[in-house]
């Protein structure tokens, strides 16, 4: 009985881990200036919104990223992201990962 709950409190804690340290991440490269992860858009579109949108969608991860890397317009309203090329690949794949995962 006290191994199983060790072992499920052992789990939830690995899957909260990656969810917190791509939160970690947006923060770190100001991500969250500008979007929010639920609730009312800011600037630009909440990561839930994002995430819904995108759903299912095949290829996604890599045309976000390379989303996220260059800047755009356009696709959520006029107000301009700008490109993020000093983001590191390995945290681009974390954040766009992170972002569709979240409901």
């Amino acid at each position: 009985m006290i191994f199983a709950a060790i072992s499920a409190a052992a789990l939830a804690l690995a899957v909260a881990a990656p969810a917190q340290a791509s939160e970690a991440l947006a923060k770190k490269y100001n991500c969250t200036a500008c979007h929010a992860i639920k609730g009312a858009k800011t600037v630009g579109p909440t990561y839930a919104d994002v995430a819904k949108k995108y759903a299912g969608q095949k290829g996604i991860e890599a045309k976000l990223a390379e989303k996220v890397k260059k800047g755009g317009t356009g696709v959520w309203g006029q107000v301009p992201m700008p490109p993020n090329p000093t983001v590191p690949d390995a945290d681009l794949q974390a954040l766009v990962k992170w972002t569709l995962s979240i409901k």
